[in-house]
């Protein structure tokens, strides 16, 4: 089979209950969609990506930046909904690959969205996400969502709860943190969204169990990168530091 063509999709919407107007955050000199753009296009196995954003504000800015944008509706219920209605727009066929890349990691590595994708190789692969080896300490943080696998790495079930729970006391005890990078078949993102929310899906506020609840397996890739997104203003300190020494690096190669 041949490796399906594939597209990511950045959703940037100016509200936000946390940090309002997040995507136009400044870090070192430029809105934070920029840097979440400039690392997606580094990814080779992207054929394009592009910003799906519901704010005028948004799309001026991105115009003036020559990053390719769209304009979506300001009412979508999640940044899937959004992503299935840019991609509807640019008129990506249901036989490629939709990468949902969230627009507030400016920091993300691009060999992550390369292992995202790499289960596509399959034609049997129809939704992928990550996750990565998270401590204790990390996992009991209800706001980390955690992932429990099957042997085969497909998804069980995640939880904003500690999973597995260890009756008892276990020193080698292994817990896997998801993080919120989704790739899609075109086919299965328009099914996602027909099939509306799901009754685990509303009592855990996370919507990947929409997928298994209908029994849409989701395969996931356990990676060595750590996923650092910006939730509230005071978080632009540290990814400003990393994209800093990032930079000093680069240089010196």
């Amino acid at each position: 089979m041949n490796f399906p063509i594939c597209y990511g999709i950045i959703p940037a919407r100016y509200a936000s209950r946390r940090f309002e107007g997040k995507p136009l955050a400044q870090i070192l000199g430029k809105p934070m969609f920029w840097h979440v753009y400039s690392q997606a296009r580094r990814c080779p196995e992207l054929a394009a990506t592009v910003l799906a954003t519901d704010d005028e504000r948004i799309f001026k800015a991105a115009m003036d930046l020559n990053v390719p944008v769209v304009m979506t509706r300001n009412n979508h219920i999640s940044g899937t909904d959004r992503v299935l209605e840019a991609a509807l727009g640019i008129g990506i066929p249901d036989s490629a690959v939709v990468i949902n890349i969230q627009g507030d990691e400016p920091a993300l590595e691009p060999s992550m969205l390369s292992q995202l994708i790499a289960p596509f190789i399959s034609p049997e692969a129809m939704v992928s996400t990550l996750a990565r080896k998270i401590n204790v300490e990390e996992a009991v943080n209800q706001d980390r969502v955690k992932v429990v696998l099957a042997r085969d790495g497909k998804a069980l079930y995640f939880s904003r709860s500690l999973i597995p729970c260890y009756r008892e006391k276990n020193k080698q005890a292994e817990y896997f943190g998801h993080i919120g990078l989704y790739a899609f078949r075109m086919d299965i993102l328009k099914k996602f969204v027909e099939l509306g929310p799901g009754h685990l899906e509303k009592i855990e506020k996370l919507e990947q169990l929409r997928l298994l609840e209908n029994g849409i397996t989701i395969h996931v890739v356990v990676t060595e990168y750590e996923s650092i997104s910006v939730d509230r203003p005071e978080d632009l300190a540290i990814v400003t530091q990393i994209l800093s020494m990032k930079r000093i690096n680069q240089r010196h190669l």
